[in-house]
């Protein structure tokens, strides 16, 4: 299992000796080795590489990660050039396209956003291939915990996008007045209709980072046609 470097293993550090996360790092190098496993070893860590802790201005919370073979890389929602565009991730391009104008694009790669400061974090982040939530209870909800206390301990303010009741279970720890909550249902189709559609969530994180001089995320994924031109 790769290492977290930066100011996120400053942050981190002390999790890497208690006993939990021995016992963690004991079961998934074992996974590895045994089954399939999801994302590929040196993604794992990939939203704390890609988004530097001093760095984070919004934070979008999933469970774990896609389960199907080639999808996931270490960011919530977010999948490879080339895979198909998973039906959550479609409607929050739906929603992005009624809030604040965007086109649909034509993939699911969503480290432009990561690299603005969206902080995309599975609560979980790794899976057995075809076998959702398999990794649950190993350990990785108490390290992601800790993450998300320290960036709740942060006084730069941040916008925190909770989705569906696993995301909103964690906004108890979210006490710190100078951050900004939204929570909105799951943009699944089973349940985006029921409150995510309309949420405005991504035209309202806007306007707080921009009301707290920050630079607000350009929330357009280009085309991939058009990346490469």
């Amino acid at each position: 299992m790769p290492a977290i470097s930066g100011e996120w293993l400053e942050a981190l550090k002390d999790e890497f000796h208690k006993p939990y996360y021995a016992g963690l790092y004991k079961k998934i190098n074992e996974e590895y080795r045994t089954v399939r496993v999801f994302p590929p070893p040196n993604d794992i860590f990939n939203a704390f590489h890609l988004t530097p802790l001093d760095k984070v201005k919004v934070v979008i919370l999933g469970q774990d990660p896609y389960h199907n073979e080639g999808q996931a890389h270490g960011l919530c929602f977010s999948v490879k050039h080339g895979v198909d565009i998973p039906p959550s991730l479609v409607n929050i391009y739906k929603e992005l396209h009624d809030d604040c104008g965007c086109y649909i694009p034509d993939n699911g790669y969503l480290v432009k956003w990561a690299e603005q400061g969206v902080l995309m974090l599975n609560t979980v982040l790794t899976v057995r291939a075809h076998q959702p939530m398999s990794h649950r209870g190993i350990g990785w909800e108490q390290f992601t915990d800790a993450a998300i206390k320290v960036l709740n301990e942060s006084d730069r303010p941040i916008v925190f996008l909770l989705w569906g009741r696993p995301a909103q279970s964690k906004m108890a720890m979210l006490d710190n007045p100078a951050h900004l909550v939204l929570t909105a249902a799951h943009p699944s189709p089973l349940s985006a209709s029921r409150g995510f559609f309309g949420c405005r969530h991504f035209s309202r994180t806007n306007e707080f980072l921009e009301e707290h001089a920050l630079a607000p995320i350009d929330w357009q994924i280009e085309n991939i046609r058009q990346e490469s031109l």
